[in-house]
């Protein structure tokens, strides 16, 4: 049977205003992450300036202040906002693969957002060892979600786009957006919603530049290795950097799945008092470095990158116990910033072997290594190092090291540790919640007609 023509117009009609109107939310959305994004950064600035001149007041006072934040922040984390610990990366993942509106509302929604954006800036007015980027994620995520929630189909495209505008708009890296969402959040880019995420990047990094203008992270960087033998570090950074970084993984992804046995227990049963050893420890390893591994580490790395001097030999390693230690205690804050801090130390540390390479290199090849090693998204490591200090020139020995490094990591830890620890977020909604089957995840990513299983809000009993 024939349609008629007028049905025919009337259709196409709202098939355009449709597609106009998810546009629209893609491009708010990206605005309104772009805000936020600025908003975090400016309050975790002036949160760490607010520690700095305490912590030079008080170098020992960090041994109280310390351990009694953590214990307070965690109490809070998990009496009133549950499922913001941690970075809120794996939170962002496993809610774009679970199937009920429900479940993802638990782990993406506007009072985690602002839960996380809270407590993230507490833990560094307390001296934690953490980043904003990763939080960023999560509070991207949500507000998303937030904007399409009428439409749960088009959730985890939503989900996808501000995870990816949380990243562009955090380091002001477009680049490292789009790669971030193809490498780690999503796994594949399909034809249909790039368009659109690529339009929510835009709208979050144009609101940043608004802002904050035109800046580089880490400022311009033109090193380089101008000898075939300074090539030889590009092995050595890739080794030394996926080991420390695997290494580091391993250990948040075993605390992150629990112990067995009494120790296990203890975690478990006394998380505030475990929070609080973790801060005392914290505020060890910040006295014996005179307060060098407080907060994001930012500071340093650029110190390194554009100067001559070396950090201390210590630097690195305690930097990484101080982010591993935040980390495991349930605070909520990332280890983006902080791993690239880590990363700048191992590159440090290499220039006294390789004392004719520009120490700017090892600093670079040690932060692309380092944190291919932790995340194992070799792309996502060269491509936001190399937007970060507007560095072109190192992109082909930054792949050589992130590729290296992935191997390196993988003998340690199996997979990334923002995938390893989304399971956790997983297995808690219970098996049947999570989508199975790409054509699932497809369909919801396109924003195509939903089945039923897909439109109902509690877990579905199967996916086809």
């Amino acid at each position: 049977m024939l349609i008629p023509k007028r049905h025919r117009r009337r259709r196409l009609l709202r098939l355009h205003s449709q597609r106009l109107q998810r546009r629209v939310i893609f491009v708010i959305g990206g605005l309104v992450v772009g805000a936020a994004a600025v908003g975090l950064a400016l309050a975790a600035d002036q949160a760490q300036a607010l520690f700095h001149s305490f912590q030079t007041e008080f170098p020992y006072g960090v041994l109280l202040l310390t351990p009694l934040g953590f214990a307070a922040i965690v109490y809070a984390t998990n009496t009133y906002f549950p499922n913001s610990q941690g970075s809120g990366i794996p939170q962002a993942i496993a809610a774009r693969a679970l199937r009920a509106p429900r479940d993802r509302r638990k782990l993406v929604s506007i009072r985690i957002a602002i839960g996380k954006s809270i407590l993230t800036i507490a833990g560094l007015l307390c001296g934690a060892s953490i980043g904003r980027e990763g939080p960023t994620v999560q509070v991207g995520a949500s507000i998303m979600a937030a904007i399409g929630g009428y439409s749960p189909r088009r959730q985890p495209g939503l989900i996808l786009a501000g995870s990816c505008a949380g990243i562009a708009a955090a380091f002001n890296t477009p680049m490292a957006g789009i790669v971030f969402g193809i490498e780690e959040m999503s796994r594949s880019f399909e034809s249909r919603t790039s368009g659109l995420i690529i339009g929510a990047i835009v709208a979050a990094g144009m609101t940043s530049l608004a802002l904050f203008g035109n800046y580089t992270y880490f400022g311009s960087s033109s090193a380089h290795l101008p000898h075939l033998v300074d090539w030889v570090a590009v092995g050595i950074c890739g080794v030394v950097g996926g080991l420390m970084g695997g290494i580091f993984s391993r250990v948040l992804v075993l605390f992150g799945a629990g112990f067995r046995g009494r120790f296990g227990q203890i975690i478990k049963s006394r998380p505030v008092l475990f929070a609080a050893a973790c801060g005392l420890l914290v505020a060890l390893c910040g006295v014996l470095t005179h307060g060098s591994v407080y907060g994001t580490g930012y500071e340093q790395a650029r110190e390194v990158l554009h100067s001559r001097e070396t950090l201390s030999w210590y630097f690195a390693p305690l930097k990484l116990l101080a982010t591993a230690l935040s980390s495991i205690s349930g605070l909520p804050g990332g280890f983006f910033a902080p791993s690239l801090s880590v990363g700048a130390g191992i590159g440090s540390n290499l220039s006294y072997f390789f004392p004719d390479t520009p120490i700017g290199a090892l600093v670079l090849l040690g932060m692309v290594a380092y944190f291919a090693g932790v995340v194992q998204a070799p792309i996502t490591a060269f491509v936001i190092v190399a937007e970060m200090t507007d560095n072109h020139g190192m992109l082909v020995p930054l792949m050589l090291a992130a590729l290296i490094a992935r191997s390196t990591s993988r003998l340690v830890c199996k997979e990334g540790v923002y995938h390893a620890l989304s399971h956790k977020f997983l297995a808690e909604a219970g098996p049947d919640a999570p989508l199975r089957g790409s054509r699932d995840d497809k369909k919801l990513d396109d924003g195509a007609e939903a089945g039923p299983d897909e439109k109902r809000d509690g877990p579905s009993s199967s996916a086809s």
